[in-house]
C-alpha cells in the first residue's frame, strides 16, 4: 500500500510542477514578455506549437496570410517570433547582414556540424560554400550544363508523346512528370548520375522520400523543441524505411562519382574539386561529409522548387486560355525550329513568356512559408536593429511570409488572379511595376537569396517553350480536370478553384493539373519521324 501511496504522491508532484512552470512560463510570456503588446493568435503567444499544428497539417502559409489579415502588417507568430507582411520589411529583414539564418534550421542537419549551402548559419562559411555551389548553377555554369539539360527535357517530351495517340490521350499528372525530369535533371547535375525517374520505376522512392523528408524537418523548424521530445521519436519512425533507401541511393551516386575523374563532366563534384581550399579543409582532399551535406540540400532544393513552379504555370494556363494563346502564339512565332530553342538571345526575347513564369511564381510561389531570420548572439554592435519601425532584440526571430506578401492586394491588385501582363512594361505601368519587384521574393532576397535562381528560370523557359512547340494540350476530361485547384465553399482556405494549391511542407507540396496532349506536326516530324530528339 505504501508503494502506491509514493507513486500517487510523485504522480501528483509531477502535475502540479509541471502545471505550475507551465503557468509561470505563459504569464511571462503574456505578461512580461518584450513582445507581449504585439497583436497575434493567443496560442501562438504562449507556444510554437500553433505553427506546428499547422505545418503539421501543412496550412501554416495559408494561415499566416489569414492572420496577416485579421491582426495586421504585423503580428506575433510564436512566443519570439514576429511576422510582417510589407515590402519594407522584407528588405530591412533579408537585406541586412545582421541578420542570420535563425537557430531553428538546425533542425535540418543530418550530421551535427556538418552543414550544406542551405542551412548553414555562419555567415562566413555560407560564403565558402556557395562560391562552389554558386559556379555550378549560375549562368555560365549553365551553359555548361545545358546540352544535358536539353536531353533530359526530351525525353520528358518523349512521354508526353507518347501519353497521345491519333485516337485518343491519356491524362497526364504534371506533378509526377515534372518531378521526374527535375530529379534526374539534378542527379546528373550534382554527380553526373543518370537516376532515370523519367524511364523506370527503380528509384521513384526517392520521390515520397523526400517528400516525407520535407514534411518531417519543417514541422521540427516551426515547432523546434519537439525536437527533444516524445513526438520527434514518432516523426522518426515515419521515415526510417524510406530513408535509409535514399541514403543508400546517395551514397552509390557519391561513390560512383568519386571512382571517375574529377573533370569528366560539369558538375557539383568537379566544381567542389576545383574550388577545395574553399571547403575550409587544409587537409588537401574533399571531405565526403561536405559532399553528403551539399547533395542533401541538392535534390529538394532544385527538384521540388522547380516541379512546384512548372507544376502550377501548366494549371494555370490550362484556367485561362487566353493566357494559353497568347504564349503559344509567342513560342510559334518566336522560333522557326527546335533548334532555336535554347539559352540566348531568342529565348529571352519572349517577354510574355517570362511574365508567365514569373506570375505563377508569385501566386505558388514555390517556398510559400515564411523563412526566420534573428540576430546572432555574437553581435555586439550597439547600434539597434529595426525592421519597419521596430527594434528587434535578440533572441527574436523576424520574418515575412511569401505567400501572405505575394497575395496582399496592396502590391499586387487581384491578387488571386493570374495575371501575367501585369509584368510587362507594354501593359503596365512604370510605378506599379517597381511595386511588384520590390514585394516579388520567390527566391528570397539578399546575401542569402537562392543560388539557382539562373537554373529555374533556364529549366522552366525551356520546358515550357518546347512543350508548346510540341503540343497543345488541355485539361483532363471530367473529375481529374479539377484535380489541383481549390474546392468552392472550403473553410480551410482552399476556396479558389483558380488557384494552384500548394501544401507548406518548407517547399510547397502540390498535385496535378492532368493534362491531356495532342502532338503538333513537328513533334511527329522531329520524334516519331526519327525516332528520337534532336539536341
Amino acid at each position: 500500500m505504501a508503494f502506491f501511496d509514493i507513486l500517487k504522491c510523485t504522480a501528483l508532484y509531477t502535475f502540479y510542477s509541471v502545471t505550475f512552470f507551465a503557468i509561470g512560463v505563459f504569464s511571462y510570456r503574456l505578461l512580461l514578455h518584450p513582445l507581449r503588446g504585439y497583436p497575434g493568435p493567443f496560442v501562438a503567444k504562449i507556444s510554437d506549437a500553433h505553427n506546428g499544428f499547422f505545418a503539421i497539417n501543412k496550412r501554416l502559409h495559408i494561415v499566416t496570410r489569414e492572420d496577416h489579415i485579421k491582426y495586421g502588417s504585423v503580428m506575433r507568430h510564436g512566443p519570439n517570433k514576429l511576422v510582417f507582411n510589407t515590402v519594407q520589411a522584407l528588405h530591412d529583414i533579408y537585406g541586412n547582414e545582421r541578420f542570420i539564418k535563425s537557430h531553428i534550421y538546425n533542425a535540418t542537419t543530418q550530421t551535427p556540424g556538418v552543414y550544406n549551402t542551405f542551412n548553414v548559419i555562419d555567415k562566413d562559411a555560407h560564403r565558402s560554400k556557395l562560391k562552389i555551389v554558386g559556379k555550378v548553377v549560375n549562368e555560365r555554369g549553365m551553359r555548361f550544363f545545358e546540352p544535358t539539360m536539353q536531353e533530359q527535357i526530351n525525353i520528358f517530351l518523349r512521354t508526353l508523346g507518347e501519353s497521345s495517340s491519333e485516337s485518343s490521350a491519356s491524362p497526364v499528372n504534371m506533378t509526377d512528370n515534372i518531378r521526374n525530369l527535375a530529379c534526374d535533371i539534378i542527379g546528373l547535375l550534382a554527380f553526373g548520375y543518370p537516376l532515370e525517374l523519367q524511364t523506370t520505376a527503380t528509384n521513384h522512392f526517392m520521390v515520397k522520400g523526400m517528400a516525407l523528408a520535407n514534411w518531417l524537418v519543417n514541422t521540427r523548424m516551426q515547432w523546434f523543441r519537439i525536437q527533444q521530445s516524445r513526438i520527434n521519436d514518432l516523426l522518426i519512425l515515419l521515415d526510417t524505411g524510406v530513408r535509409e533507401q535514399y541514403k543508400r541511393l546517395l551514397e552509390r551516386m557519391i561513390k560512383g562519382r568519386l571512382s571517375e575523374d574529377k573533370h569528366i563532366r560539369h558538375d557539383l563534384y568537379s566544381i567542389a574539386s576545383e574550388a577545395n581550399e574553399d571547403l575550409a579543409n587544409p587537409g588537401g582532399s574533399i571531405r565526403l561529409s561536405d559532399i553528403w551535406a551539399e547533395a542533401a540540400a541538392f535534390f529538394p532544393a532544385g527538384a521540388f522548387s522547380t516541379s512546384g513552379a512548372l507544376s502550377a504555370l501548366f494549371f494555370y494556363l490550362v484556367r485561362y486560355p487566353e493566357c494559353y494563346d497568347r504564349l503559344a502564339s509567342e513560342i510559334r512565332s518566336t522560333f522557326s525550329n527546335r533548334a532555336e530553342i535554347k539559352s540566348g538571345p531568342q529565348l529571352s526575347s519572349c517577354l510574355y513568356l517570362r511574365a508567365c513564369i514569373d506570375e505563377s511564381l508569385r501566386i505558388s510561389p514555390p517556398v510559400p512559408g515564411t523563412l526566420w531570420r534573428e540576430r546572432a548572439s555574437s553581435d555586439n554592435d550597439p547600434r539597434p536593429i529595426i525592421v519597419e519601425g521596430h527594434e528587434i532584440p535578440k533572441g527574436i526571430q523576424v520574418g515575412v511570409n511569401s505567400y501572405a506578401l505575394h497575395h496582399n492586394d496592396a502590391y499586387f491588385p487581384e491578387p488571386f488572379r493570374f495575371m501575367p501582363e501585369r509584368w510587362l512594361p507594354s501593359e503596365s505601368s512604370e510605378e506599379q511595376r517597381k511595386i511588384m519587384n520590390a514585394a516579388f521574393s520567390p527566391f528570397s532576397i539578399g546575401y542569402r537569396t537562392c543560388a539557382g535562381k539562373s537554373m529555374a528560370y533556364l529549366e522552366s523557359s525551356l520546358v515550357i517553350a518546347l512543350t508548346l512547340w510540341y503540343f497543345d494540350f488541355e485539361a483532363a476530361p471530367g473529375k481529374l480536370a479539377m484535380v489541383g485547384g481549390g474546392t468552392p465553399g472550403s473553410l480551410d482556405g482552399r476556396a479558389h478553384t483558380n488557384e494552384y494549391q500548394l501544401y507548406d511542407t518548407f517547399n510547397g507540396a502540390h498535385d496535378g493539373p492532368y493534362l491531356v496532349f495532342r502532338p503538333r506536326e513537328d513533334y511527329i516530324k522531329d520524334f516519331r519521324l526519327r525516332g528520337q530528339g534532336s539536341s
